[in-house]
């Protein structure tokens, strides 16, 4: 039956029509965007899914600038502690010389004084190996933590070594000198100790930087791994929506054609009254 009151077929056709329209707009909004779930509409699972991955690599990226700041202050502990070692080695060569009997007391004086230059300068250099307000290697108590995850519930620890004058490790004291061949026999011997001391502390200094670029590597990879899983999630397969997008601009042309043919649909009963 035809009707001027009710187009069937028109609204057919017109239902069809903002069908396709809106996946049209849908195929856009992926192209645009590149995501396939751009908000929590077009799927909120999945969307608060990736928004808690997200947050996880936000919070990795602060993970790794603490650890390269931790990494920065052990690297400078090392290279003062093996400026350290040459000083004490320097140091030792003048005790030796100083230790000679037979040299006369302007001499020892002038090894004595090289012997006091460097050893003051043990103390300058300790004092200026600071990184960002912390120093690992002027107090046994100075460690210093790198967040170890995401939450900053765990940590990866570098332990501080005192090397200064006087200390465990540098056992020559801040006072110490070769002003006589028996005092320089004696720091002979006390360096000898502090260089073997001194070794061992920055081997453990390495291994503390060592194990914190390893961690640091890992997170690296944590987080490109992670901010690959939130594109599987999200991200829109550009090529099948490129597809999609002109199989729907066709659809909406035909179908425009088809609201066209039945909206002329009710003119045919004109021609009954003519």
């Amino acid at each position: 039956m035809t009707s001027v009151n009710t187009n069937y077929g028109a609204m057919v056709a017109l239902q069809n029509l903002n069908a396709t329209n809106k996946a049209l707009a849908e195929v856009q909004n992926r192209v645009n965007t590149g995501l396939r779930v751009s908000g929590p509409k077009d799927n909120g699972a999945i969307f608060a899914i990736a928004q808690g991955m997200r947050t996880d690599v936000q919070a990795l990226n602060s993970v790794q600038n603490s650890l390269n700041r931790t990494i920065s202050v052990v690297d400078t502990g090392i290279a003062a502690g093996t400026a350290v070692a040459d000083l004490l080695k320097e140091m030792k060569e003048k005790a030796l010389a100083a230790k000679d009997s037979s040299i006369d007391a302007n001499a020892r004086a002038a090894y004595n004084a090289d012997f006091v230059a460097l050893r003051d300068q043990i103390t300058k250099t300790l004092a200026n190996a600071t990184f960002d307000g912390a120093n690992l290697v002027t107090s046994t108590t100075s460690n210093i933590q790198a967040f170890a995850n995401a939450d900053g519930s765990s940590f990866v620890t570098a332990t501080g070594r005192n090397m200064s004058l006087g200390g465990a490790i540098v056992t020559v004291a801040a006072a110490g000198v070769v002003s006589t061949a028996a005092t320089a026999s004696t720091m002979v011997a006390t360096i000898e100790t502090s260089l073997n001391n001194l070794t061992l502390a920055l081997a453990q200094l390495g291994t503390d930087s060592k194990k914190l670029g390893i961690h640091k590597a890992f997170m690296s990879k944590l987080s490109s791994e992670l901010e690959n899983g939130i594109g599987n999630l999200v991200d829109a397969d550009l090529a099948t929506e490129s597809a999609r997008l002109q199989s729907l601009q066709t659809k909406q042309q035909l179908g425009i054609q088809a609201l066209s043919i039945a909206n002329q649909a009710p003119s045919v009963l004109l021609s009954l009254f003519r």
